[in-house]
């Protein structure tokens, strides 16, 4: 809609913007009017209209078999269109339109913005299926009626209210009329079971929708007075109301279509079983993230005693094992540290790499300097976890076998996503500029226990690939090709 109203139309940003509002609403009509939409704009010269969006009911057969958006008319071939820009009124009057064999009713509806007509919409209906209406029936088209009217005048949508069409209640899943007092003229079949649900008992028409709403609630003091009036409807608002062990979600929409308020629309929807799976996850989200924590304490606890074990041990090979296998245990637990405060089982791994250069940097402290250059972005846990261990094997392994004693160097750590989103993938390096390897060396068959993990880790846990090659110039380089999951956009 951007596009084709900036390159047809010489409306503002701000009115665009309330066409945008406009069209975050207007699934409401088209569902109460049991009619499509399409919504027509003036072109900057004056003479023609441009189709710039479109809706279709969800409570009645379309009129339109192809999309509309996009299409140009001509003034004068659509005489109501013209009639609903030039008077500022809802257009009616004309006999239906027949579209391949369908009779189709066509209104036109006039979009209107601080006292200026910004573009129409025109409403068809397909008559094909007309019966007698029923009593929710013609609730829906009155209501319809009110919101036409509401935006003829300029105050419907209402300013800052933006809607997800997504999340609010619909029509089809619950609506309630109420005249100008809160009292309920009409209540639809969902609608009363949604407030069944709460532990009504009787029927609602009749009835002070806000009391009855505050009474079905659990007590709660001043709050019962302010949703009281939320449920009357004399406010463009919503809200969810739990009673009974169930909760209905609201939204209230006073109804003004001659500038007096006549009464509200309220829409609803028994948001019960979704409420309660959004409990359970988050019972669940919590335990993971409390299993992560202590897991992490865990091994925090077995690194400490490690650690301790080591100061005991005389032996110089013995020490460095058990040194060794300290820092690995460490790679594991910054990662389950990470999880811990995370809401899903995905970590951003730059801080974790980070923490782990800053780590096995202890081992010369002052002599070789570690950084990072590239990003590793986001990573799933069964990723971030072996892959923790194998960074800090090749950093280690480069900070002890690179340099010899009293040597001063630096390791590079490089990530690079690439790929696509099928086929995403995490391509990294780490390089030394230090002595270089052996004469002879080959990495695939070296007994080094270090790269025995990294190996199995990378090639059979991640599925990616593995080598150690000369760097250009001097040292060593690792390269990593490691398939990961592509990151949300």
């Amino acid at each position: 809609m951007n596009d084709l109203v900036r390159q047809h139309t010489a409306l503002s940003d701000s009115d665009l913007e309330w066409l945008h509002l406009l069209v975050s609403e207007w699934q409401l009509l088209s569902d109460l009017s049991f009619a499509d939409l399409v919504l027509w704009v003036p072109t900057l010269d004056g003479t023609r209209y441009v189709s710039v969006a479109q809706m279709r009911p969800n409570t009645g057969p379309t009129s339109y078999q192809n999309d509309m958006v996009g299409h140009l008319v001509p003034r004068g071939r659509r005489p109501m269109l013209d009639a609903a820009l030039d008077e500022g009124r809802i257009v009616r009057e004309g006999d239906p339109e027949w579209r391949e064999e369908v009779p189709v009713r066509v209104e036109s509806i006039p979009v209107r913005r601080e006292g200026r007509v910004l573009g129409v919409i025109a409403r068809n209906t397909n008559l094909l299926t007309v019966r007698t209406p029923s009593r929710l029936e013609l609730t829906y088209l009155q209501s319809a009626s009110d919101l036409a009217q509401m935006i003829a005048n300029g105050t419907f949508p209402f300013p800052g209210q933006q809607v997800d069409m997504d999340a609010s209640p619909r029509a089809g899943d619950g609506l309630i009329r109420l005249d100008a007092d809160g009292i309920v003229q009409y209540a639809s079949p969902n609608g009363l079971s949604a407030y069944h649900r709460l532990g009504l008992a009787a029927d609602l028409v009749g009835h002070h929708l806000g009391e009855t709403t505050a009474q079905l609630a659990p007590s709660r003091g001043p709050v019962d007075e302010s949703l009281a009036k939320l449920a009357s409807g004399w406010a463009p608002r919503e809200f969810e109301v739990e009673g009974n062990d169930g909760v209905i979600q609201l939204r209230a929409i006073p109804l003004k279509p001659k500038g007096n308020h006549i009464g509200s629309l309220v829409l609803l929807r028994d948001v019960t079983e979704l409420r309660r799976r959004e409990r359970e996850l988050i019972t669940k989200d919590a335990t993971i993230r409390e299993i992560h924590h202590r897991v992490k304490n865990n091994l925090q606890t077995v690194a400490a005693l490690l650690r301790l074990q080591a100061r005991r041990i005389g032996s110089a090979e013995g020490r460095e094992a058990l040194e060794e296998a300290v820092r690995r245990v460490g790679s594991i637990a910054i990662v389950h540290e990470t999880l811990s405060q995370n809401l899903d089982e995905r970590v951003e791994f730059d801080e974790i790499a980070d923490r782990v250069l800053a780590m096995v940097a202890e081992i010369s402290p002052g002599r070789v300097a570690g950084r990072r250059t590239g990003r590793f972005g986001i990573l799933d846990a069964e990723v971030a976890t072996p892959l923790s261990m194998v960074l800090t094997e090749l950093l280690q392994n480069a900070m002890e076998h690179g340099f010899g004693p009293g040597e001063r160097g630096t390791v590079e750590v490089t990530a690079v996503r690439s790929g696509t989103r099928r086929d995403a993938r995490l391509l990294i390096s780490v390089q030394d500029d230090g002595r270089g390897l052996p004469e002879g060396f080959d990495p695939q068959r070296a007994g080094n226990l270090g790269l025995q993990i990294v190996r199995t880790l990378v090639e059979g846990e991640m599925g990616g690939t593995f080598d150690m090659v000369p760097a250009s110039g001097q040292g060593t380089r690792v390269v990593l090709d490691i398939p990961v999951r592509a990151e949300k956009g």
